[in-house]
């Protein structure tokens, strides 16, 4: 099978915490199932899942509530068996318990797994903060609790970059034994504290990629051409993409995008403008190593 032309396409439906009453974000398990078929029939192969409560009125907050978690779970695997689960397991504190309790009982094919700490900040234009300073931690003994597990249930780690010297750490990990198989790695640029979402930085971060790495760009926040502009760049480069409500709610021509179906829709319109095609999910499982 010829994977040289082939560009794997992820969907981050939902995210962390943003508010459903104001966002058409999927929240209930029927809603996640929808979104992950729109853009399964799009062209995406990996679905990129965070978990909101169930309950009444808290929508917005993240859950690693078993059942919560596994109905959701259940839900989209019922709609769309053939799609990639890539399950979020990110949080703030040392405990990470939950998000481990829920890799072990759902053992999804991938899972995030955040590489190193950032100060997460945003500044108004009056120099005052948007929120108060939040530290992002993820040290070391950390990312080994989350890599451990995934390696113990054969999930593989997708390693989220904010910085460059978080990039080079992978490889650091890789040569410490604390994961198996062939490095992937998320450059995720645009965050106010972390790395800009500019295309000239691609090369770079290319450059220092541990050996055999897949890699793939996430442009947060509410930009409009320079997030569709990086994604373009970062096929040409041989990476691979993610779209999705998460990352963006705007279409490369500035409108608002009122589904991930349409943003996903976008951006497979760049890849094959690129003259490449999107991968099937038989395909991103050679490609990423999957083997399950």
């Amino acid at each position: 099978m010829d994977l040289t032309n082939k560009v794997v396409v992820t969907c981050a439906i939902t995210g962390v915490l943003t508010n459903p009453e104001k966002f058409n974000v999927p929240v209930t398990p029927e809603e996640m199932a929808d979104a992950t078929r729109q853009a399964f029939d799009q062209g995406a192969s990996i679905v990129h899942a965070h978990f909101r409560s169930q309950k009444p009125g808290l929508g917005m907050w993240p859950t690693w509530d078993l059942k919560e978690v596994g109905d959701i779970l259940s839900a989209i695997r019922e709609r769309v068996p053939e799609i990639i689960i890539n399950m979020s397991t990110g949080l703030m504190g040392s405990d990470i318990s939950e998000p481990l309790a829920c890799l072990e009982a759902f053992k999804p094919e991938m899972a995030a797994c955040n590489a190193g700490s950032l100060n997460y900040l945003k500044i108004r234009k009056d120099g005052q903060w948007a929120w108060p300073p939040i530290l992002f931690d993820n040290p070391v003994e950390k990312v080994k609790g989350f890599a451990d597990t995934m390696t113990k249930n054969n999930i593989v780690p997708e390693f989220e970059c904010f910085d460059t010297g978080i990039v080079r750490s992978v490889g650091m990990y890789k040569a410490n034994g604390m994961f198996e198989g062939d490095p992937h790695l998320s450059f995720v640029m645009g965050v106010d504290s972390g790395m800009p979402a500019r295309a000239d930085l691609l090369p770079i971060l290319k450059d220092e990629l541990p050996e055999n790495a897949h890699w793939q760009v996430i442009g947060t926040g509410t930009g409009r051409e320079k997030i569709w502009d990086l994604h373009r760049a970062c096929v040409e480069l041989g990476g691979n993409v993610r779209t999705g409500l998460e990352d963006t709610f705007y279409l490369p021509g500035g409108e608002k995008a009122t589904s991930n179906g349409q943003l996903v829709e976008a951006l497979v319109n760049i890849v094959r403008e690129t003259g490449k095609e999107p991968a099937t999910p038989a395909e991103a499982r050679q490609i990423l190593g999957i083997n399950r």
